[in-house]
Formats: C-alpha cells, structure tokens, sequence
C-alpha cells in the first residue's frame, strides 16, 4: 500500500482532530467523580466542533484524492472514520 496518502495534511488533521476530541473527553471523564450528573459545557462544545470541523477536511480528501487513487484513498478514509467512532465511544458507551 502507498503510505503517501497518510502523509497528506488533509488525511492526517481529521485523524488529529479525532484524537484531540479523545483527549479532551477522557481528560474531562478523569477530572470529575461523576462525569454524567452535570453539563460539561465548554468541553461538550470543544467535542462538538473537533468532531463536526472534521467534515471538511475528510470531504477534500475525497473529491483530491478518490479519483486519483480509489484504493489507497478509502484506506485513509477509513482510519479516519474508525478513528472518528473511537471518539464517539466514549461519548456514547457513559452517556455523556
């Protein structure tokens, strides 16, 4: 497989923005005792815009890249996604 596409910016800032929104989560998960009785505020906006500002990069990569290399491009675009629903887990699995 040709790893040039992982080397793109626009392959690699949605998989940061996933991991940033990651961090940010189990950062907030670990500083409070229970992280589901109140609202998390700036943290579930910072979430949200890490997660939602993936969108278009992810849609740049595709309509670059697709055409040129169908094969290595949806690679990348699923490490992108599955590192998007790792994000997700969290959020999703404590109901937070």
């Amino acid at each position: 497989m040709n790893r040039l596409l992982f080397r793109s910016p626009s392959a690699l800032i949605p998989i940061g923005m996933s991991s940033g929104a990651l961090i940010t989560v189990l950062i907030y998960m670990f500083m409070h005792d229970d992280p589901t009785a109140g609202a998390a505020g700036t943290v579930a906006h910072l979430f949200q815009l890490l997660i939602a500002g993936q969108a278009p990069f992810v849609i740049f990569f595709a309509l670059k890249w697709l055409p040129r290399m169908p094969s290595e491009a949806m690679h990348v675009m699923a490490a992108q996604a599955a590192a998007a629903l790792v994000a997700l887990a969290p959020v999703v699995f404590f109901d937070l």
